[in-house]
Order: C-alpha cells, then structure tokens, then sequence
C-alpha cells in the first residue's frame, strides 16, 4: 500500500462545488469526478468523513426577509439533499457509505451518532454528514470543524473554487498573494475570509489542521492525501 500522510480526514465540500460552472443544483459531471477522487482516497486506506453544504440549493441570505431560523432549517435540508446525491454517486462506484443528518429523518438516513460515526469509519465507510450542527446561526464550516474534533480526524480538507488562502479575493485584486502555510491567528487577525470566525477559532482551540485546496482539480484530494503540498495548509 502507497505511503499515507494522513489515516482519517474530514473533506468539506461546499455546495456550489457540486454545482459545477454555475454554482447550482447537482451536476453530474462535476459530482462524478469528485467521487472518482474520494473512491481513490478510499483504496489509499484512508478513513473518509464528509461534510456538504448546501449553498447550490440555498444559502441564508436569499431568505433575507424570511426569519433566520427558518432560513437556517432551508439550508439544512439542501444540505441533505447534497448528501443523498453524494452517497448514490459514491455507492454507484462501489463504496459503502452511511449518510448522518443532525436533524432526524430516520427514512432516509441515520441520526449523527458520534460513535456510530467513528464505527463506520473504522470499516472503511464513508460517512457523510449533512445538516450542518443541527442548529441555526451556524455554518456548515462550523459543523466541519465541530465534527472533525468529534471524530478525531487528522486533517480538514477544505475544497474551494479558488486554490488556497490569499491576502485578498483574487478574483478582484490581482494583486493578491497567496500564502502558502498561515495560522488560525493570522487568519482571525488579517480577517481573511477562509471560514466563519466560529469555525476558525474552533479549529485553532483543537489544534485541527486544515488545508485549502482548489476543487477544480480534485486529483489535488490524493496529493495531498500522499504528502504533496497543495494549496495552503493551516495550522
């Protein structure tokens, strides 16, 4: 078996990462070659957890005149329906894997259960976790951080649309510099907006070490997995 940094990770994915080109609803193409990649993490011996947003379907502030909670519980359920497509497309390839919600809906999937949780990853399943925490005003990069302490995973791998952490958008500033190793506390102090200040201090207070990675080449998910170094890594 092929040397492995990292025995057990957790992946976020957003849900425009599913989305493909524009961002919206499941495309197939873009979801297929993701799995591809996590079915090659798999073989690799790798413990593989999960948490998918929901931002393809629904994000908080298209309800800006909609009570937050009620929002919040929108966007969870998008979140879910990311997670089914994730498993039917993982299972399609010959993976077992187990869907956990954070809000109960036993017909269609198991409630988050920390040590079922754990039981599943140490059988080679891969566990995917949708509804964010449970709870709104709290993000899906929340519930990764959360769930990634929970499960004791190595590392979070943080898929983005662009390929690590800069000091600016630099979709906007041409300018921006790419920083290739920061802290939690750089990123808390520069407000760079990497994930959510909750999530940020969540990880920084565990000691969770994350690296953010383009999701437009999701080869980058098995260099990583082999030591290579992609994106920027946080710690």
């Amino acid at each position: 078996m092929p040397e492995i940094k990292y025995k057990r990770i957790l992946l976020k994915l957003s849900g425009e990462a599913l989305g493909g080109a524009e961002g919206r609803g499941v495309n197939a193409g873009t979801l297929g070659k993701i799995c591809d990649q996590i079915k090659n993490i798999v073989n690799l011996g790798v413990e593989v957890a999960i948490v998918v947003g929901g931002g393809n379907f629904w994000r908080g502030k298209y309800g800006h005149q909609m009570e937050r909670t009620t929002s919040d519980y929108m966007g969870m359920l998008a979140t879910t329906m990311n997670g089914l497509a994730l498993q039917d497309s993982l299972e399609a390839r010959g993976l077992t894997t187990r869907l956990q919600t954070a809000i109960e809906m036993r017909q269609i999937a198991e409630p988050y259960i920390r040590r079922r949780a754990t039981n599943h990853l140490s059988k080679g399943r891969v566990v995917i976790f949708a509804c964010g925490t449970g709870n709104p005003f709290f993000t899906t990069d929340t519930a990764a951080a959360l769930r990634s302490a929970e499960i004791e995973a190595d590392v979070i791998l943080l898929a983005k649309t662009i390929d690590g952490v800069y000091s600016a958008d630099p979709k906007i500033d041409s300018t921006a510099i790419k920083y290739d190793e920061i802290t939690y506390l750089d990123i808390l102090n520069k407000d760079l907006k990497v994930m959510d200040s909750t999530a940020t201090s969540l990880c920084k207070d565990n000691k969770i070490p994350l690296i953010v990675f383009g999701i437009d080449e999701p080869e980058n998910m098995v260099k990583i997995i082999k030591g290579e170094k992609i994106g920027t890594y946080i710690k």
